[in-house]
């Protein structure tokens, strides 16, 4: 296992959302605890390989679905993902429809977030080492590319491109703030993609999210109270396309150039502002996984 992340062979991690708890059809497969400098991941990993491809697999809730939202620990999940030398991550995430046309099934290769979180620590900086990572483009183009090639290939109603707003739950939305998501032109609604996407640029590694509708949260005159069963009913289905998705995709995302055509993986080259000679060694250790390739060549 790569602990620094500097490998330059592609280790592919696969994050599991709601419905997706483990990966069917990997070989050699050994669940690892894999220790973080933020506090406990939502799970141990999952290693194994497709077709002779290493990936690495994480539950984000947990094997049993056992944290909800706002109590996942994004920073120790990817942190763990880099130590484990994970350099691309495919996000898997349920998701509620804002649009008429993207009707529960339906998966989003998303390209954009909006953050409405307020309870999540969204950065592994912080006093005493800072920085400001750009996240205009906050997925990887690149990686979403390929994820909506190999979907197209599988036959599912995929759309490439779409903005995903997150917001804190556990609740899901009124009414009014579902209507209100709709002007502002999102296009699927869900409750863990942030800060999530925002950690793993500056872990500086390339990540793209396929979102999963499961509903048409509450704007629909149809799923004016929108319900676990209700989602639950279309959760095994999607799953169950996710994970062939994962398997397909895994292969085809080994083949790439050493350094990231996206600049994902050079995120951190013109963001770290604190002087080197007044940086908190804590904080330097701490982040010696998600930044030390950034940090050392100060």
């Amino acid at each position: 296992m790569n602990q620094n992340g500097a490998d330059a062979t592609p280790l592919i991690g696969v994050i599991g959302g709601s419905g997706l708890y483990e990966m069917e059809g990997l070989s050699g497969t050994e669940w690892i605890r894999v220790e973080s400098a933020f506090g406990e991941p939502s799970d141990e990993l999952l290693f194994g390989e497709i077709d002779g491809n290493r990936i690495v697999f994480l539950p984000r809730h947990g094997r049993g679905h056992r944290i909800p939202p706002s109590q996942i620990n994004y920073r120790a999940n990817i942190d763990a993902l880099k130590r484990a030398g994970v350099t691309d991550i495919l996000s898997f995430s349920a998701v509620g429809s804002l649009r008429e046309d993207l009707p529960p099934g339906a998966f989003v290769v998303v390209d954009q977030f909006i953050d409405r979180t307020f309870a999540r620590e969204k950065s592994f900086f912080g006093e005493g080492l800072a920085a400001h990572v750009a996240v205009a483009h906050p997925t990887c183009a690149r990686l979403g590319d390929a994820v909506h090639t190999a979907a197209s290939e599988q036959g599912l109603d995929v759309r490439r491109g779409g903005t995903y707003i997150t917001i804190e739950g556990p609740q899901f939305s009124t009414l009014a703030e579902s209507n209100l998501y709709r002007q502002w032109g999102c296009d699927v609604i869900g409750m863990t993609n942030m800060p999530e996407a925002k950690l793993a640029r500056e872990a500086e590694i390339c990540y793209a999210t396929v979102a999963m509708v499961t509903d048409y949260d509450t704007w629909h005159p149809d799923h004016d109270s929108v319900t676990v069963e209700m989602i639950i009913k279309v959760l095994s289905g999607n799953a169950r396309s996710a994970a062939a998705l994962a398997r397909h995709a895994v292969p085809a995302l080994q083949d790439r150039a050493d350094a990231c055509a996206e600049g994902c993986d050079r995120a951190l080259d013109a963001a770290v502002i604190t002087a080197p000679g007044a940086r908190d060694p804590e904080m330097v250790a701490r982040l010696n996984a998600v930044a030390g390739r950034a940090l050392r060549g100060a």
